[in-house]
């Protein structure tokens, strides 16, 4: 009786841990084998725009504050996300500068300065190695 009893509890066990190793190898798999998409990319870097705790967007020579910055950003991706079709593109064709040609540009909290492009392309990459 305690014979079979052990090799029940014993094929209770392999049985659990083989289903528990091919549950972690299949989430390793799909966590490995997924990217996000270019749209996804694209919100990624408009919510970093709009954490920027302190900065100020500067477009036109106006000031905004990034939560701002981040609604007129969103809104051109909405406008234009059927004719750009990357991250990249969206950085380099619409997040960079006015109509007008003027470079975006933002003012951190320690007061330096950047362009807008150079910043998202910096971000993007930091996004293309997690």
């Amino acid at each position: 009786m305690f014979r079979v009893l052990f090799v029940a509890v014993a094929i209770l066990l392999a049985q659990s841990a083989t289903q528990l190793a091919a549950a972690q190898g299949s989430y390793e798999l799909s966590g490995s084998s997924e990217t996000m998409s270019e749209d996804q990319k694209v919100k990624q870097l408009i919510e970093y725009i709009r954490t920027l705790q302190g900065a100020t967007f500067i477009r036109d020579n106006s000031e905004f504050a990034p939560e701002k910055a981040a609604e007129h950003l969103y809104s051109k991706w909405n406008k234009h996300a059927s004719k750009i079709k990357t991250a990249e593109g969206f950085v380099t064709e619409l997040a960079t500068q006015s109509s007008s040609g003027t470079p975006y540009s933002i003012r951190f909290a320690d007061g330096t300065t950047s362009t807008t492009r150079d910043i998202l392309l910096r971000q993007l990459s930091t996004l293309a190695a997690q």
